[in-house]
């Protein structure tokens, strides 16, 4: 009786330990990817920064254009920008949607 309730001891415990073990990897497996998605998000975010940084300020960008375009850029009305299609065999312009946020 005794060896029957130690060999079923033995294993229960394998058994769970072979559970917890299972469970532990798949826990390890979700860190990691969760992990690595939040690694992209941050760099995303840290690019998505410096390029606010670097054309938030209209100083900026007035010394941009003065630096490196000297007068080859003009001033246009918002309603007169248009969206570029080149999908197709012929170049196709859009007009641009404005969405007042205040709204």
């Amino acid at each position: 009786m005794k060896k029957i309730l130690t060999i079923s001891l033995i294993f229960s415990l394998i058994i769970i330990t072979s559970f917890i073990k299972n469970s532990t990897k798949k826990i390890d497996e979700e860190l990691f990817i969760l992990k690595e998605n939040i690694s992209n998000l941050n760099l995303e975010l840290d690019n998505v920064k410096l390029e606010f940084e670097f054309l938030s300020s209209a100083e900026k960008l007035i010394n941009y254009q003065n630096l490196y375009f000297e007068n080859k850029l003009t001033q246009m009305n918002i309603n007169e920008i248009e969206i570029i299609d080149f999908t197709r065999e012929k170049i196709l312009t859009k007009g641009v949607k404005i969405i007042d946020s205040d709204k």
